[in-house]
């Protein structure tokens, strides 16, 4: 076992030889061993033993055993990838799932360190009352100025507290090794028969005394809570909670073994001080049961106010801002200590060891899950960042780790830990909506860059089909500031169903060119983030527009997200005019859908113009897409409540009864509600007049122009639609979109 833990440990660490600051065996592996050798072996293992059997107390042992000792290789995966600062499992947690995760967990882990020291001191209070019947005073009175005891210890420095838990844990030792020797002396095989099957009492099953058992293997993050004050944390951490973890089992499962074989069934349930009664020195039992609930108390009261002081320091609840405050050069988190006292306080005033045990376990139970479910998504992700030098780290090992925390959750007690889990929801959502910003990196980018990278390979293998069609709209706007109502219909048309790009062609700087670039991105970036566009910044530089959109469309986009709608602002200039025009050709030689956006720029800032959505009907070829961009539009909440309607002129020869009939057919087939109204008699433009009163946005389609003469009559189009006051939109198909579809 030496060499298993010796060869998944880093070989070489750089250490700090700070002496204020502690080693492996005094930071890590000493206030480990003396929490989890606590106040449950002493007072409570007897009633698991008893009710449970050895059999199923064994599985108990090796189950909780296994929970921990997964979390502990997820502990030490991340505590070698990352260089360790103060708040444990927090820092931990908040530098790879996120700062809400992170926030969270402080506030989780807090509170089940700051109800830990609760329940060790009340456990105390319990050995003290036994054994001295007679003090006058009541477990509360007790329990209340070992608190303050406990308290004062800790607010004077974690460097006295330390020294301390050398002589707790020697006194331990003995207490232990008096336990043994008393076991041993009175083994029978009696005694142990009566010990094989369980007896559970009234409400009592297997996951109960589970969950009774739990808190006593919870103290393997005691060494974690101490980052900020080791030496070397990603050496220090794997190496003494390890050791501690298969030191404690072996005591656990040995002990359980002794009781088993010591006394019978009876006695065991009917004495919570049985190890004393059978412990060849009462006085060492009492003495090891009075140092293993104060010193547990002691690394609890250690480790709860260096998580909130972590937490409060990283600044993500401004409120809580008041605890990052340290003090004296070992910077001691006495604000926070005495917060912590308080809420020892409060669970002092439960006074039930069995009713703190099972919180408890909820508590530990969803962070040791968190942090395993934090190692898994380091792994899975596959962060090139993520080198933890721990070597067994694996994905597959925190994910059955954070799996078997859930379950165990929902055996000890479903309501619980439907309750804990509601909790944490709801102090996510808090938290979130505070749109929190973290200093530092995360896996959500990484998620997402995976998440991404396999949509993106799995859209490549697909053909395409007409029914998967979604808008891809690059948006020329030049500067956006100067035409926002280009980027608003943008994001409007594709709502929320595609992908807008912002984009500016600016004149090539020379040696500048770069840093205009940025900058010119930099402002779209700050536009988008503005207005709250879903949408990504491009900027390109070249001394033509033209030629800059055909860049743009060459190299802008990564597979099926490439733009296939190009949308520009219009224009009647005359010396522009014809590069205007080129611009139009080049998009529709590369295929791509354009659209042509006149709208009013003076209106507010998402405040569509009152009135219909109306599109004036030339047919299928440019008719689908402009009944989708209709439905699209409809389908935003400025929009939900305006009739979509079809203008239509009949042709030459054509019953109006059966032409309107046709279209509204489409309509079925497209599942698209909209009002057609067929007009004879009258050219578009006197439709236009007469029709579109009451129009917000008009859809008109077009076709680009090819030589001078085709540009002039589509100059007279431009113009026309300039002069409506409803926003126009001209339409221009690529294809790829179908009415079937």
């Amino acid at each position: 076992m030496i060499d298993i833990i010796k060869k998944a440990l880093p070989e070489n660490s750089t250490s700090d030889h700070d002496p204020t600051k502690f080693g492996t065996f005094g930071g890590v592996f000493t206030p480990c061993v003396l929490t989890i050798l606590g106040v449950i072996m002493f007072l409570r293992f007897g009633e698991v033993v008893g009710q449970s059997g050895i059999w199923y107390a064994i599985i108990i042992i090796l189950a909780a055993k296994s929970i921990t000792l997964l979390t502990a290789f997820s502990l030490s995966a991340i505590a070698t990838n990352v260089r360790m600062k103060g708040g444990g499992a927090y820092f931990l947690i908040s530098r790879s799932l996120g700062a809400e995760f992170g926030a969270v967990i402080a506030v989780v882990f807090f509170l089940a360190q700051a109800v830990s020291v609760a329940m060790y001191i009340i456990g105390f209070t319990e050995a003290f009352k036994d054994t001295f019947p007679d003090t006058g005073m009541s477990t509360l009175q007790i329990a209340s100025i070992v608190n303050l005891i406990t308290f004062i210890c800790v607010y004077i420095g974690a460097g006295w507290t330390i020294k301390v838990q050398y002589g707790i844990f020697v006194l331990l030792l003995l207490a232990i090794g008096s336990f043994f020797i008393g076991a041993l002396a009175d083994i029978s095989w009696d005694n142990f028969a009566t010990n094989i099957e369980p007896s559970f009492r009234d409400n009592d099953n297997l996951f109960t005394m589970f969950a009774l058992f739990f808190p006593a293997v919870t103290g393997i993050m005691a060494g974690a809570n101490m980052s900020g004050d080791l030496k070397n944390p990603s050496k220090s951490i794997p190496k003494g909670t390890l050791w501690a973890i298969f030191f404690t089992a072996i005591i656990y499962i040995l002990m359980g073994f002794l009781l088993a074989g010591s006394r019978s069934q009876d006695q065991l349930l009917g004495n919570a001080m049985i190890v004393k009664e059978i412990s060849v020195s009462g006085a060492l039992i009492v003495g090891g049961v009075f140092a293993a609930t104060l010193s547990s108390a002691l690394a609890s009261m250690m480790g709860a106010p260096r998580i909130l002081q972590a937490f409060a320091r990283d600044n993500i609840v401004p409120s809580f801002r008041f605890f990052a405050v340290g003090t004296g050069k070992t910077d001691e988190p006495r604000r926070a200590t005495i917060l912590t006292f308080v809420v020892a306080q409060l669970g002092i005033l439960l006074g039930d060891l069995n009713a703190i045990a099972p919180i408890i376990s909820m508590f530990f139970m969803i962070t040791y899950g968190t942090l395993n479910l934090a190692c898994f998504y380091e792994g899975w992700v596959g962060n090139p960042s993520y080198r933890p030098r721990f070597r067994f780290a694996h994905w597959s090992v925190s994910l059955l780790g954070a799996v078997s925390c859930v379950v165990v959750m929902f055996l000890m007690n479903p309501l619980w830990a439907v309750v804990s889990i509601i909790v944490m929801v709801i102090l996510y959502w808090l938290i979130s909506s505070q749109e929190v910003l973290s200093r530092w990196g995360d896996l959500k980018s990484g998620r997402a860059y995976e998440a991404a990278r396999k949509a993106l390979l799995a859209l490549e293998q697909q053909s395409y089909h007409p029914k998967n069609w979604r808008p891809s709209i690059l948006v020329l706007s030049g500067s956006p500031t100067s035409r926002p109502h280009l980027a608003e219909y943008g994001q409007w048309l594709a709502s929320g169903q595609g992908i807008v790009s912002i984009a500016q062609i600016i004149p090539s700087a020379g040696n500048h060119t770069i840093e205009r670039r940025q900058e010119a991105e930099n402002r779209i970036r700050k536009f988008i983030r503005e207005e709250g566009l879903q949408a990504f910044p491009v900027v390109v530089s070249d001394d033509g527009i033209s030629s800059g959109l055909k860049t743009i469309l060459q190299a802008h986009g990564l597979g099926a997200f490439k733009p296939n709608t190009v949308m520009m602002g219009t224009t009647t200039n005359k010396e522009r005019w014809g590069e205007y025009c080129e611009s139009i050709r080049i998009a529709a030689r590369k295929q791509r859908s354009i659209l042509l956006c006149d709208c009013v720029e003076e209106r507010q800032s998402w405040e569509p113009p009152q009135g219909r959505i109306d599109i004036l009907w030339k047919g299928e070829k440019h008719g689908a897409l402009m009944l989708l961009l209709g439905h699209l539009l409809k389908r935003n909440p400025e929009w939900r409540t305006r009739q979509l309607r079809i203008l239509a002129t009949l042709p030459t020869g054509r019953p109006a009864d059966k032409y309107q009939k046709g279209i509204e057919d489409l309509l079925n087939i497209a599942r698209i509600d909209a009002s057609v109204h067929v007009f004879s008699g009258d050219n578009d433009d006197v439709i236009i007049a007469k029709r579109t009163g009451n129009t917000a946005v008009l859809f008109m389609p077009f076709e680009p122009p090819t030589n001078d003469e085709e540009e002039a009559a589509f100059l007279d189009k431009v113009t026309m639609a300039t002069r409506i006051t409803a926003d126009v939109i001209l339409v221009y198909s690529a294809g790829g979109v179908c009415f079937e579809a």
